[in-house]
């Protein structure tokens, strides 16, 4: 992705016999049994996104909320932008499509608390990978401490996201003219600091917003992740 506008989840088997034979026996039949009843996990579709090469910007549409213990904060203002890699890097045969993106802006932004200021910087380089499936997801993910929300006034609070090491948010893709990336209340970890009116015991914020994925190199064209 560019820099110009992404402005995105045992099994012990313990056999005991009275003889060495009857334990052998029973365990060879509790392993067989293991075997066919213990789940499996399917291997990731393979991921296509097109056009190869081309850069996009994501606009949000509506609002972009982040909820922590009682507060959350608004922002109506938001854009990132990406490149899709180029053929062969746009395709991956078991799993996700990544690339680099820049860190999305936000402004507009506002609290659920009155008389409460709200800012929000990002900072350091993201990435998103791109997953086909049913649904197929996107997922953005933020370098340590990338994310930080401030408020002011009545209650001056620090919530940096990712605090420890670096996080992704997931969200639901949906390819159309435009594209859509949905996340809805996807948790993220947080630290929280300040005083009077800070959730500080908050270890997770939702993050719930809808982008509109358009191609800027070719404004006739469709950004879309297949098989």
């Amino acid at each position: 992705m560019s820099t110009r506008h992404l402005h995105a989840r045992s099994l012990r088997v313990v056999v005991t016999g009275l003889t060495a034979a009857a334990a052998l026996t029973v365990a060879g039949a509790a392993s067989a049994t293991a075997q066919t009843d213990a789940p499996t996990r399917a291997a990731a579709e393979s991921t296509t996104v097109t056009p190869a090469g081309d850069e996009y910007a994501a606009t949000l549409a509506g609002e972009a909320s982040f909820t922590a213990g009682a507060v959350t904060v608004t922002c109506t203002v938001s854009e990132a932008s990406g490149q899709i890699p180029a053929a062969p890097g746009n395709h991956n045969d078991a799993g996700a499509v990544v690339s680099g993106t820049n860190a999305p802006t936000y402004d507009s932004c506002s609290s659920s608390l009155p008389g409460v200021d709200a800012t929000v910087t990002t900072s350091g380089d993201w990435t998103v990978s791109m997953q086909n499936g049913a649904p197929s997801t996107a997922g953005l993910t933020m370098p340590t401490g990338g994310f930080v929300l401030k408020t002011s006034g009545l209650a001056e609070c620090t919530v940096t996201a990712a605090p420890d090491e670096a996080a992704t948010a997931t969200g639901e893709w949906t390819n159309g003219s435009p594209a859509t990336l949905t996340f809805d209340a996807a948790a993220v970890p947080v630290k929280v600091e300040g005083g009077f009116g800070c959730p500080t015991s908050s270890t997770s914020s939702d993050f719930s917003a809808t982008y509109e994925i358009t191609d800027t190199t070719n404004p006739d064209a469709d950004v879309a992740v297949t098989s």
